[in-house]
């Protein structure tokens, strides 16, 4: 399950970094990825559940990740370390993962992907939303509920 969950992870990272950058649609970017890389049913699964939870979330994750990186504009992160720290953030408070094994696969992703000194940006930001975690998960959680009952409505 451990090299699953990596797959899915890397995945997701191309994912978001292709709909971050050119702003192609999830359904689109998804399909094709899992065209060329024809994962396992339980790594698209997860690699689905990650890219659209992000997506879904984005602006509430950017709040949190803007408010302990204040000096790097997150317009002006690197994608790739700016959809790192996405995804670990919402990997981490949903609470199926450890906290540390979420930031080290980001750190993992960020030493494969990132520059040079992305993986201990991503391991600096990641750290200081630790104690924040339960806030960020109930605030996940609202607006998820909140969203949803904007689309049954």
């Amino acid at each position: 399950m451990k090299g699953e969950r990596r797959l899915a992870r890397q995945l997701a990272l191309q994912v978001l970094y292709e709909i971050d950058l050119v702003a192609h649609p999830i359904g689109e970017v998804l399909t094709q990825r899992f065209a060329d890389a024809e994962p396992l049913p339980r790594v698209e699964t997860y690699t689905r559940r990650l890219v659209i939870g992000v997506a879904r979330c984005r602006d509430l994750l950017d709040h949190y990740i803007q408010s302990h990186a204040p000096e790097w504009p997150l317009d002006q992160v690197a994608i790739i370390d700016r959809n790192l720290l996405r995804m670990a953030l919402y990997e981490f408070t949903l609470g199926e993962v450890p906290v540390k094994v979420a930031i080290n696969e980001a750190v993992e992703l960020a030493k494969r992907y990132g520059s040079d000194s992305a993986p201990r940006f991503v391991n600096g930001v990641l750290g200081a939303l630790v104690p924040l975690q339960i806030e960020i998960a109930e605030a996940l959680k609202a607006f998820v509920e909140a969203s949803s009952i904007e689309v049954a409505s």
